[in-house]
């Protein structure tokens, strides 16, 4: 499944539940989730992989327990 932006202009609540209804999908197993998001804390809590691209290059990547979240959040900001 791919989801693009999935919070864009959503309210806080309601980025709550898509969280919830990700986590869920999850949990149920045999389903690749690819998240593109710009919203760093909402991907950072649902993520067990990173990728961060720059110009289409891999620019960071890793396991969620391998990757540094400030290194993340360095990668991430323009």
């Amino acid at each position: 499944m791919l989801l693009d932006e999935p919070t864009e202009g959503i309210q806080p609540n309601i980025i709550k539940q898509i969280g919830e209804v990700i986590k869920s999908l999850r949990q149920k197993g045999d389903l690749a989730i690819i998240l593109v998001e710009q919203y760093f804390d909402f991907a950072a809590s649902l993520g067990d992989r990173f990728l961060v691209l720059e110009r289409g290059r891999p620019k960071l990547s890793g396991l969620a327990g391998d990757v540094d979240v400030d290194d993340l959040k360095q990668a991430v900001s323009v």
